[in-house]
């Protein structure tokens, strides 16, 4: 197995769709992805996965059906499994998701932002 350092400016670069999540790491049954995101994704929630977000680059909110959570850069929220949620950006933010490889990015939803095979970057 190849081992090597992975820069998140250069594999980001690489990116051109919003929420279009590549992958760029596996470890433990986890995928590492990274994303740009901008707008508003789909309400969903994730039956059997928790989800980390980890900002590298500007802000968004995480919107659930009680409550909005502002992430800023340098900050991290776990969204538990079965939790309803949005992601919503109003300026583009580049940001990090830790989740089982089994995540389907819509969750319990496909719609037209359905991701269904990543790209490995």
């Amino acid at each position: 197995k190849v081992m090597q350092k992975v820069n998140l400016a250069q594999k980001l670069a690489l990116i051109e769709e919003f929420w279009s999540p590549a992958i760029v790491a596996e470890l433990n049954g986890q995928h590492v992805k990274l994303g740009k995101i901008k707008g508003t994704f789909d309400w969903h929630f994730h039956e059997n996965e928790d989800e980390l977000f980890l900002v590298i680059k500007g802000s968004f909110d995480l919107e659930f059906r009680d409550r909005i959570i502002t992430l800023h850069e340098g900050e991290f929220f776990v969204v538990p499994r079965g939790i309803e949620h949005r992601p919503v950006a109003e300026k583009e933010a580049h940001i990090l998701l830790f989740e089982p490889a089994s995540t389907l990015n819509t969750g319990n939803v496909v719609t037209e932002k359905t991701k269904m095979d990543l790209k490995r970057i």
